[in-house]
């Protein structure tokens, strides 16, 4: 182990500041990745060459494939990347070697309310700060990649509006003639920045530009995200960037990056960040960290390339869905599977005490502020109420054919008996095992318990497939996941969605999988419907598609694809040791 545990259990960048870390090429090393077939960053982190994919392609799965899902969540999370990486530290402990495969987190959420995502306590990635910001620069190269096609899209039609055709003809091109209502490229930037949602471009005169209404996206929100967590080679990059449509034209046609000619530098600009990213678990296990696209708005999945190569060099391969089994767990089978071919040979469930009990009823969790006694307290019959949002989760995952372990995230205010009640519920469910994990506080120790249960699940037989077939119509594909995942009596569509849903299927898109774009924080539409909704109305209130990613997301309910700050950060309290360079307050 590469770090003293204490107790009481010191904040989580204390912890990753005083381990012992492990050169990268040397955790590399023990998985059979050669120091050839990486590129450093640094002493502790890297990314894994292409060409070590290539290489080994004709090398069968070898690894077990285990899914980490969720209840769904109160706002401050429920502890599943630190249940993944948890359980990857206890399988180590018994012997196994296992690879955890997560997201790179947004810089928005980590200088906002949730602080990073490396995990926490003693289970958690290393180097966390690194983690938590820059990494190697993937988020900053999607930006870029994304910011050049809309520069390449406003400058196009600031020339068309200039010059004629005969004009374009002499230089080989031709006028794309675009209907200036129908621009559909947006802007972002990795920051959580609410004066950006909704900007006026071209401002200050004809040489600025055409004067249009436009806005920002936060970056993991980015299509480009999706594509590069989607992506199985530099080929396969290349094709999907330019499938990317920015804006319909004048007869109704789609106008698409390759049109615009700005695929190939696209490509360029991500030439590096398709290479997955390696660090290590502060148990010196093997972690990808690759991509990030959002859950609630993007399929919420880290990406393809990194589980080709991690399930070919493991025994247990630990990756992790966003959010509940309703969001990223569906995703996770419906596109990322289908994608890559891999599918799950079990399921984790992360549960806690307190998420249970807000589903059973208990007061608003707010991120900043305490807790209601509730929640520090025992209270077996508030949380009996909320088992429903653990029973609706664990029959997603059963809809699915893969066997489920439920990891109970245990706080110190946790009560015996309320882990009891979770467990017997649990089991009546369907779960194979329910287990009560201590990683937080005990590393990999912690989670002995949890990775036996998850061998003995992952050896059951399954019969993992996705969730409907693609020629189903696109509302009959909303109408499946609303109905049998969500709950929902039926569905309704505004005039907007209805329209969206016709013109897509003229286009030929209307084969492509669901990525539905809905809060987190209920199985329904509305996060006010807590526990297991039922008979509700779930409303399309728009229909978009990603072409180059390859899938269709309606949304529905309040959907923000640029977050704003609370009124006191988490960068307060953030600060830098100027003698010695340590960061202060990340957490």
């Amino acid at each position: 182990m590469s770090i003293t545990r204490r107790n009481p259990v010191p904040s989580d960048i204390e912890i990753a500041q005083e381990a012992r870390i492990k050169p990268i090429v040397q955790v590399a090393e023990d998985y059979g990745i050669c120091d050839e077939c990486i590129d450093h960053f640094g002493k502790y982190k890297a990314k894994v060459r292409l060409e070590f994919l290539r290489q080994n392609a004709d090398a069968p799965k070898r690894a077990k494939y285990i899914d980490v899902t969720a209840i769904s969540p109160t706002p401050l999370g429920e502890g599943k990347t630190t249940t993944t990486v948890g359980l990857t530290q206890g399988l180590g402990r018994i012997g196994k070697k296992a690879i955890a495969a997560i997201r790179q987190p947004s810089m928005g959420p980590t200088f906002g309310i949730k602080g990073g995502a490396a995990g926490g306590g003693y289970s958690q990635i290393v180097p966390m700060e690194d983690f938590n910001l820059h990494l190697t620069g993937d988020i900053h190269a999607v930006a870029a990649a994304h910011n050049l096609c809309a520069t390449a899209l406003d400058a196009r039609m600031y020339h068309e509006g200039r010059w004629s055709d005969a004009f374009f003809e002499k230089q080989g091109m031709t006028k794309l003639d675009f209907d200036p209502y129908q621009v559909l490229w947006r802007r972002v930037v990795d920051m959580n920045d609410r004066p950006l949602r909704d900007v006026i471009l071209g401002v200050g005169g004809v040489e600025n530009g055409p004067l249009r209404q436009s806005g920002f996206d936060i970056a993991v929100a980015s299509e480009v995200m999706a594509i590069l967590a989607l992506s199985k080679d530099l080929k396969d990059l290349r094709e999907r960037m330019g499938r990317i449509i920015v804006a319909i034209d004048k007869k109704g046609k789609a106008i698409t990056t390759e049109d615009l000619g700005v695929a190939g530098a696209m490509t360029i600009l991500l030439k590096d960040a398709i290479k997955p990213n390696i660090l290590q678990t502060l148990e010196e296990q093997l972690a990808f960290v690759h991509a990030g696209p959002f859950a609630n708005i993007a399929h919420g999945n880290s990406s393809v390339i990194a589980d080709l190569i991690a399930t070919k060099i493991g025994d247990y391969v630990i990756t992790e869905s966003g959010f509940g089994a309703d969001m990223g767990f569906e995703k996770f089978v419906d596109i990322k599977c289908r994608t890559s071919g891999i599918y799950p040979d079990a399921v984790v469930l992360v549960a806690t005490v307190r998420a249970l009990k807000m589903h059973g009823g208990g007061p608003k969790v707010t991120p900043g502020k305490s807790l209601a006694d509730v929640y520090v307290k025992e209270d077996v019959e508030l949380l009996k109420k909320g088992l429903a949002n653990l029973t609706a989760h664990l029959g997603i995952v059963r809809k699915f054919g893969v066997p489920a372990v439920v990891a109970i995230n245990a706080f110190p205010t946790d009560t015996e008996a309320e882990w009891a009640a979770i467990k017997e519920a649990s089991i009546k469910a369907g779960a194979v095992d329910a287990v009560v994990t201590k990683n937080w506080a005990e590393g990999g120790d912690g989670a002995v318990e949890l990775a036996e249960a998850v061998v003995r699940a992952a050896d059951k037989p399954s019969d993992v497939k996705p969730f409907y077939p693609l020629d189903l119509s696109i509302k009959e594909k909303i109408e499946r996941i609303a109905r049998e995942v969500y709950g929902a009596d039926h569905v309704s569509y505004s005039a907007e969605a209805d329209k969206a849903i016709g013109k897509f299927g003229e286009l030929g898109y209307d084969r492509l999988p669901i990525c539905m774009a809905k809060t987190q924080y209920s199985l329904s539409h509305d996060p006010a419907l807590k526990g297991a909704p039922k008979g509700f109305i779930f409303p399309i209130a728009d229909v978009r598609l990603a072409a180059g990613a390859g899938f269709i997301y309606p949304l529905s309910g309040e959907i923000n694809t640029m977050p704003g700050l609370s009124s006191k950060p988490g960068y307060i309290g953030m600060d830098i040791d100027t003698d010695t360079g340590r960061i202060i307050g990340l957490s």
